[in-house]
C-alpha cells in the first residue's frame, strides 16, 4: 500500500509579491510567516498570528488594505484543513472582510476618494469579490462536526447571501 502524500498547505504564497503591496503596517512581508503560522502553529501561535494577520488585512474589523484580497485565498485555503486550530476565526475574519464597506460608504460622501493615489475603494472591492470567488467552499464546512466552525461558516454564507 503507498502512501499517498498530501500537498503542502500555501505552496503558493512565494507568487504574490507581498514586499511590494501594502498591509496596515505597510509592506505587506509579514504576512506569509503569518500565514505559515496559522497553517502549522499551536494554538496559542496560531491564534497570536491571527490576530496579527486580522489587524494588517481588516483593521478594527472593517478597513481593509492593498494585501487584503491576496491574503483571502490563503484564508479559505487554511479553513479546510483539519489541522488548523482557529478556523472558525478564521472564517469570522473572512465574514469581516466580506461586509466592508467603510472606503465605499466614505467615497458615495467624498468623491475625490475614488481619486486617491491609494485605491481603497478598489482594493475594498476586489477584498469582498475574493471572499465571494470561493463561496463554494461553504457547503463542506457546514457540514462539520464542530459547532462553533459550522456556526461560523453560517454567518458567512448568510454575509455572502445578501
Amino acid at each position: 500500500m503507498t502512501a499517498t502524500k498530501r500537498p503542502s498547505p500555501l505552496k503558493d504564497l512565494g507568487h504574490v509579491p507581498w514586499p511590494e503591496i501594502k498591509d496596515s503596517t505597510g509592506s505587506a512581508a509579514g504576512i506569509p510567516f503569518l500565514l505559515t503560522t496559522l497553517a502549522r502553529g499551536d494554538a496559542d501561535s496560531a491564534g497570536s498570528a491571527l490576530g496579527q494577520l486580522r489587524r494588517r488585512i481588516c483593521q478594527f474589523g472593517f478597513v481593509v488594505d492593498e494585501a487584503t484580497a491576496a491574503t483571502v485565498p490563503f484564508l479559505w485555503e487554511l479553513v479546510r484543513l483539519p489541522q488548523v486550530t482557529c478556523r472558525a476565526e478564521i472564517l469570522r475574519l473572512l465574514k469581516s472582510i466580506a461586509d466592508t464597506r467603510q472606503w465605499e460608504t466614505t467615497a458615495a460622501a467624498y468623491p475625490k476618494l475614488l481619486h486617491h493615489p491609494d485605491n481603497y475603494v478598489a482594493w475594498e472591492r476586489a477584498a469582498r469579490h475574493a471572499v465571494h470567488a470561493q463561496r463554494d467552499v461553504l457547503r463542506q464546512l457546514l457540514a462539520e462536526p464542530d459547532t462553533d466552525i459550522a456556526r461560523a461558516t453560517s454567518e458567512l454564507a448568510a454575509a455572502l447571501a445578501d
